[in-house]
């Protein structure tokens, strides 16, 4: 009798690990128990590194190999397991799967789209193939992981490769991607998330901006900046008004970043000491704490179990409201005197609802800080002159500012400036720096980067729509949002704080009803003058409404247009965001009727909700090149504005629909390149293969997506929760939305089919790549 084997205790062989479960998050499934395969006497050579079996080239001779069958296991009981070397199988996957060499294996790149490898129960001697594109680059994907947990050799389940990509693709998101896109700003934080792109001074000291009130805050700086030398942080504390546009401007050589809400601990030594609430970014070139951003991104948490990383980040909210006075555009010293639309009464509203139910007065404590500061942002920035228009009584994007934006890449204006600076005879670089440091004038200059300004508040940076008029314009997007802060506000005093509440900032209350009259008398009562009831706000809401109709619909027309102030009459620019009054609530069942019936068709295209029709955005050409807010182009919010709103007025199945398709294009991007989750799409070609201004964000990673993208991570998982079974499950076949509603969209395959366009995702790729 051969004598027992006796193995250390830590060793665990493949299939004796029951809770070994093959879809583990990586830092489990690598990270934990590592696994070893039984050698046997046939496969001794190979006990030391499994041999991955490179496919030839089809050009040489060699290439023809024997069939499947003659080299698979015969055993298939059991789930298939592999045994890779590491570093070895990632040189040759490279080598020979990824043709374009940006090392992602996608279906433009031109490898034979299989590989051989060996079986951990055979112990690396007889092999399987992995065949197609999706497999692969998984993979690729796979052993990335393994490597960032110092795996040299893996053995790797076959069910990771052949994952379903919806349950895949939402569970890196869940468990991966949300990690990856936290940052905190404390003494741990700052090192990652001071490194800004944007910057162009060219200058990359770290520098914070701590409010005025806060002194403790600005010591904790202080001692880290001393404790760690190394990191030459300049900390700057902020003077009373930190918006004053001259003061802005006078950061723009020395851009940092702008400090947020934390709390204090125990320091371990007796004392107390500050740590940064931990919060998510979009990702990609936007590394820090973004304003409608948040409130999307926060959906997706919220799906996802994480209600405390959301209310953390209406925590930051609170904060900037109190010591910047507004919901910064994003947490650097250049947007001080910017914002960006407004989600934070929906969204403090949602996460309430979420809280733990057992810490009742804790939440309502927290939901009245988070109120108290929507309301000080509704007075004091939103129906506060400028953005205020006294006469239609509706609101704009309007923000103060002075100069160039010094967050665009140097060259972004020099076609603006080029004139002015030939008028001067200056340099572009010279005319800039004497226009900024205002010692010329160009009052025409001065329009257009007041509207320049306007259009990146509005988060929708850029389109057609508000090409030189956006400082002018009531959208209807921003009255949408407003009356539904009116009407939160309302509900939420109502409901929750017994019809009154007491704001305990001091700050100007604006009139109502909005008036010319009423504007122009500069007595303003005070915040503390009286209690906040839900009658005057629920009033503002119904006021709001019928300025809505009276100024932005268009009965002819069938939807709502943004409404010029200046011109005085209706831009008729055909934008999706006509749906955020089906979000809002503040549509009739008759004006929902017709805009679902009648408009809803003109932005349905192949993959979703397009930003604004072809007709609106006009021709393309050279000189007028296409921008990203406008059509072909799709993006997060607008499909899950017209998801939500779709579904409150019971237009369930239009919801769903939308939901499929976007879902559908994020899916087969994702299968067919590597895992991308990208910033935005071509809805029309279903391409994230994007060149529109600042390209796309979000691709840029090698062999493992690491983040995605904020808000479409979060589109992905609140879309699933329009799904049904049987939707998401023909998703995960990546089953053509043409395919799956062929009984619905008959009219829409007619216009594919007349113009000639193309559904396939690989040749529309390969026509993207050819442009």
């Amino acid at each position: 009798m051969a004598p027992a084997v006796n193995h250390p205790a830590s060793v665990t062989f493949a299939g004796e690990h029951a809770d070994h479960h093959p879809q583990l998050d990586a830092s489990k499934y690598y990270g934990d128990v590592e696994t070893h395969s039984r050698a046997r006497t046939y496969s001794h050579s190979q006990v030391y590194a499994s041999n991955p079996k490179r496919i030839p080239a089809f050009q040489e001779d060699w290439h023809q190999r024997a069939r499947r069958l003659s080299h698979d296991e015969k055993n298939v009981s059991a789930p298939r397991r592999f045994l890779i070397d590491v570093e070895e199988t990632i040189r040759v996957v490279l080598e020979q799967e990824d043709t374009d060499g940006d090392f992602q294996i996608s279906v433009t790149d031109a490898g034979p789209k299989m590989m051989a490898l060996g079986t951990a129960t055979s112990n690396g001697f007889k092999t399987f193939d992995i065949r197609g594109n999706y497999m692969l680059s998984n993979l690729l994907q796979e052993l990335a992981l393994a490597r960032d947990h110092n795996r040299k050799r893996i053995i790797l389940d076959e069910a990771r490769l052949t994952e379903n990509p919806v349950d895949r693709l939402s569970r890196m998101i869940k468990n991966s991607f949300w990690n990856s896109l936290t940052r905190r700003i404390d003494g741990d934080g700052l090192e990652i998330i001071t490194a800004d792109p944007k910057n162009r001074t060219g200058k990359i000291q770290p520098r914070i901006y701590v409010p005025h009130g806060e002194p403790e805050m600005a010591e904790y700086y202080r001692r880290v900046a001393k404790e760690k030398p190394h990191m030459n942080l300049d900390v700057v504390v902020l003077p009373p008004k930190p918006d004053d546009p001259v003061f802005v401007k006078s950061l723009n050589t020395k851009p940092g970043l702008l400090a947020l809400a934390m709390d204090q601990i125990d320091d371990g030594k007796g004392g107390k000491t500050f740590k940064g609430i931990p919060f998510i970014v979009p990702g990609a070139r936007f590394n820090e704490l973004y304003n409608w951003d948040s409130y999307f991104i926060s959906l997706g948490l919220l799906v996802d179990g994480q209600v405390a990383m959301a209310k953390g980040m209406v925590d930051h909210f609170i904060f900037e409201i109190k010591h910047y006075n507004k919901i910064l555009n994003g947490s650097r010293s250049y947007y001080l005197c910017r914002t960006q639309p407004p989600f934070l009464t929906d969204m403090a509203l949602q996460i309430y609802n979420q809280l733990d139910r057992t810490e009742h007065e804790a939440n309502k404590a927290w939901l009245k800080r988070a109120i108290q500061a929507a309301i000080k942002e509704y007075h004091t920035v939103w129906v506060a002159e400028p953005r205020m228009d006294p006469k239609t009584g509706l609101s704009r994007f309007r923000p103060d500012g002075l100069g160039i934006p010094p967050e665009t890449e140097a060259t972004h204006f020099t076609h603006i400036l080029e004139p002015f600076a030939e008028k001067h005879g200056l340099s572009v670089l010279e005319f800039s720096e004497k226009y900024n440091d205002g010692i010329l004038k160009e009052p025409e200059l001065d329009e257009y980067f007041l509207h320049d300004r306007a259009v990146r508040e509005s988060g929708h940076d850029t389109t057609y729509r508000f090409e030189k008029r956006c400082a002018n314009l009531a959208t209807i997007d921003l009255q949408c949002l407003l009356y539904k802060y009116e009407v939160d506000i309302g509900t939420a005093i109502r409901e929750v704080f017994d019809d009154q509440l007491e704001l305990e900032e001091d700050f100007e209350l604006q009139p109502f009803p909005p008036t010319p009259e009423n504007y122009a008398n500069p007595h303003r009562p005070s915040s503390k003058s009286r209690l906040q009831n839900s009658d005057e706000w629920f009033e503002r809401a119904d006021d709001r409404r019928r300025r809505i109709d009276k100024y932005l619909w268009n009965e002819s027309k069938s939807l709502y247009f943004d409404y010029d102030t200046v011109q005085e009459s209706q831009i008729l620019y055909e934008s999706v965001t006509a749906f955020w009054a089906l979000w809002a609530g503040c549509a009739s069942e008759e004006q929902a009727w017709k805009l679902v019936t009648r408009s809803l068709k003109k932005f349905e295209v192949l993959g979703g909700f397009v930003s604004g029709t072809e007709e609106s955005r006009g021709k393309i050409s050279l000189d007028r090149p296409n921008r990203q807010w406008d059509y072909p182009y799709a993006w997060p919010p607008h499909q899950i504005m017209a998801w939500v709103g779709l579904e409150r007025y019971g237009y369930l199945d239009d919801a769903q629909r939308l939901a499929y398709r976007f879902l559908y294009m994020m899916t087969t991007a994702f299968v067919d390149f590597n895992g991308v989750v990208p910033e935005k799409f071509d809805a029309v070609k279903l391409s994230h293969l994007v060149d529109a201004e600042y390209g796309n964000q979000g691709i840029d990673f090698k062999m493992v997506p690491r983040e995605g993208f904020g808000w479409m991570n979060a589109a992905y998982q609140v879309g699933l929760s329009f799904l049904t079974t049987h939707m998401r499950r023909a998703v995960a076949t990546c089953t053509s939305p043409e395919v799956f509603f062929s009984a619905q969209t008959s009219g829409l395959n007619e216009t594919v089919a007349n113009t000639g366009a193309t559904m396939d995702p690989l040749s529309l790729a390969m026509e993207t790549l050819n442009l």
